[in-house]
Parts: C-alpha cells; sequence; structure tokens
C-alpha cells in the first residue's frame, strides 16, 4: 500500500538521557514567584499546584515508561517542502478502512489521540465498514516534527502537506478531522478537496450569520465570545506578535512551559475546575513533555504569528461536514453560523466534554467520528 518509500523514514521516540537529567537539574534549581493574591485560578495557575505538579514530575513521573506506550504506534517522518514532518500512522488490520488524518492544535500534541487510535483502527465491531487507517501529523514546529527555519508555514501550507503525506503514504481518498489549528488545516482541507472525502470537526470556524435579530444560542455565543476576549486570549496575542521573545522563557524554564500548557487544560478542559478531574497527571505531563524535549515553545508559538489574524477566512466548505459540539469548547459556535461556512449534514450536540476532545472524552469522540465518515466512505 505504501509507495515511495524511501522518502518515509521509521522514527521511534528515543529522548537522550542528559536531556532528561538537565530536566531534573533545572526542576530542582526552578525560582519560584510568590503566590497569586486570589484563592482561584483568576491570575492564573495557583502556586501550590505548580508546585505540587512539579514535585511529580521530578519524583513520580517515568518519562521512560511513557515513552514506551507511545511507542507502541507506527511513527514515521518524512521531508515536505524542507521540513522533516513527524506523524503516526497506524494502519487497520481491515483492508477495508478509510485513511484518516487527525490533526491536533495549541498545546496539544499527537499524545492528545492516544486513547483513540486504536478503537479507530480495530474497531470492536470487526467491521471494515468501521474501521480507519489512522495518520496523526505532529505540526509543524510542533513535538518531533522539524522547527521551520523561514516565514511561510501557515495554514494553508500545512493542509497542502498533509495532503502530499496522505500521497505519498499510497492513498488515493481520505477523510480529515480536527480541533484547534487542526480544525483551522482541517477546514482548509476542505476547501482544496483534493482526495479528501469529508472532514470532521470539534471546533468549527464560523462568523456570525447576520448583525441583527440574534437568536438565544446566538447571544450565548457571542457573551461567551467577549468573555474569552476579555480574559482568554493573553496567550494568543503574545504568541500571535512576539512568539520569539516568549520562547526563550519557555525553552528555558520547565516549569514555565508547564505552567503556560497546564493553565490553558484548567481553562478549556470539560474540567470541573481541576485538569486531574478529567486527565491524569501523567497525561498533562505527557503532553508537556513534548513541547519540553523538544525545546518547541517558540517554535510551536510561530504558527500563531503566520496565521493568527487570518484564522477564519472565508470561502464555505463544500465538502460534507461534519462537527461534534462539546459543551466546554472555547468558541460554541451555533449551527446557524457554521451552515453558512460548512456544508453540514451531521451535527452532534455532545453531553460533556471540552476543547481537548479526543483526550477527554474518547468514547464519544471515536463514535462521532465513525457516524459521520460512514456517510461518505
Amino acid at each position: 500500500m505504501m509507495k515511495a518509500m524511501s522518502e518515509i523514514r521509521p522514527y521511534r521516540i528515543d529522548v537522550p538521557t542528559a536531556v532528561l537529567d538537565d530536566l531534573d537539574e533545572r526542576l530542582a534549581r526552578t525560582r519560584w514567584p510568590e503566590a497569586e493574591t486570589v484563592d482561584d485560578w483568576s491570575q492564573g495557575i495557583p502556586l501550590a499546584y505548580t508546585r505540587e505538579l512539579a514535585g511529580y514530575w521530578a519524583n513520580g513521573y517515568d518519562w521512560r515508561a511513557r515513552e514506551a506506550a507511545l511507542n507502541r504506534f507506527d511513527q514515521f517522518v518524512t521531508e515536505i517542502d524542507g521540513l522533516d514532518l513527524h506523524f503516526i500512522h497506524q494502519r487497520s488490520p481491515h483492508d477495508g478502512a478509510l485513511p484518516l488524518v487527525i490533526t491536533h492544535g495549541w498545546p496539544g500534541s499527537v499524545v492528545e489521540f492516544h486513547k483513540v487510535i486504536e478503537p479507530l483502527v480495530n474497531p470492536p465491531s470487526g467491521r471494515a465498514e468501521d474501521a480507519f487507517h489512522v495518520i496523526c501529523p505532529s505540526l509543524p514546529g510542533y513535538g518531533f516534527s522539524g522547527r521551520p527555519t523561514h516565514t511561510g508555514w501557515g495554514v494553508e501550507k500545512i493542509a497542502d502537506a498533509w495532503e502530499t503525506l496522505v500521497g505519498r503514504l499510497g492513498y488515493d481518498r481520505y477523510g480529515a478531522q480536527g480541533g484547534d489549528w487542526g480544525a483551522a488545516v482541517t477546514t482548509q482541507i476542505g476547501r482544496n478537496k483534493g482526495r479528501c472525502v469529508g472532514i470532521h470537526l470539534n471546533m468549527p470556524i464560523a462568523k456570525p450569520a447576520g448583525s441583527g435579530d440574534f437568536t438565544e444560542d446566538d447571544q450565548q455565543a457571542l457573551a461567551a465570545y467577549a468573555e474569552h476576549r476579555k480574559w482568554g486570549t493573553g496567550y494568543s496575542k503574545q504568541q500571535s506578535t512576539r512568539p520569539q521573545t516568549l520562547g526563550y522563557g519557555l525553552v528555558d524554564s520547565p516549569v514555565g512551559q508547564m505552567a503556560w500548557v497546564i493553565e490553558k487544560f484548567w481553562a478549556w478542559a470539560d474540567c470541573d475546575g481541576h485538569p486531574e478531574n478529567v486527565l491524569s497527571r501523567d497525561e498533562l505531563l505527557d503532553n508537556v513533555m513534548l513541547y519540553w524535549v523538544t525545546g518547541s515553545g517558540a517554535s510551536s508559538a510561530r504558527l500563531y504569528w503566520e496565521s493568527f489574524n487570518s484564522f477564519i477566512s472565508d470561502g464555505r466548505v463544500e465538502l460534507p461536514t461534519g462537527v461534534a459540539a462539546f459543551p466546554k469548547e472555547i468558541l460554541r459556535t451555533p449551527r446557524s453560523w457554521c451552515d453558512a461556512a460548512y456544508n453540514i449534514t451531521h451535527w452532534t450536540t455532545m453531553p460533556k466534554g471540552g476543547h481537548f476532545a479526543a483526550f477527554e472524552q474518547p468514547e464519544l469522540f471515536v463514535d462521532d467520528v465513525r457516524v459521520f465518515f460512514a456517510t461518505v466512505r
């Protein structure tokens, strides 16, 4: 099935011991700020929890065990437009499986998908029509992908790269799925069409459908958006304007990188006030490690510099589009807005879950992906 094998190189995660030793030393030397002056997370991740989580990272977390668990997936690297791109490619035992590209966002990584890959690849039903060949790329500048050395690696170029990757793997048709930046890339894939037969999103990107007579859903969405702009967009303003300046601190301080990421899991996950209510400490730190061991604090932030101001682009997606609308998503976009931007053929209002859909609610995620793509196989 795979062709151009000389262009695709096997990859196995193997973080040098020196990097782990350096992490231990840096954690031990952390210079801590004073505590926040409130009794909640409104000023950011609290000092007591940050120290507790950093202590576990230093003394309880076992990266080698977590690394081995991630290495159960088949991983590869291929060069596209001069940049090495890392990806998981887990083929189904069913020949009739549909290839599916799943794209993460920030502050996520391919770690987000560790609970959904196996049930997608080898469904409990045992039926080929429920199965997928799963492809999970690491975005340029993220995880084990290469870091761009010049401008231009924005959403449009990434969508083109994913199309190239699918062709290089020997597939002539595929589906695409994504949330966050993954939703932006997947939306662009839908506009481009190419080999893609349909897209599924857990964060659809759309503007209000009108300028008056807003429904209750519209008003709630606009109020949530205003609240997010007031209290939740400082990170994106910094990353979209001065990612290099921010990067020095993120790449130098493991606690700084950890705090920058974990605060967003508190804010964006459906976690009832604490990220460990929905994800384990190990899972949270697995994701942080993909930023820390690769030193990708600056390079991951540059995607905001490249594409943030064009996150919502013109051009309707005419491909069949499925949406899983999770109640604690950052931007809960009403269907009426999405109908103008996408050819919505499937919409599910989820009972629970937030921004990190596959990570938080893997069963709901898998079921919805499977139901939607059954309509376009």
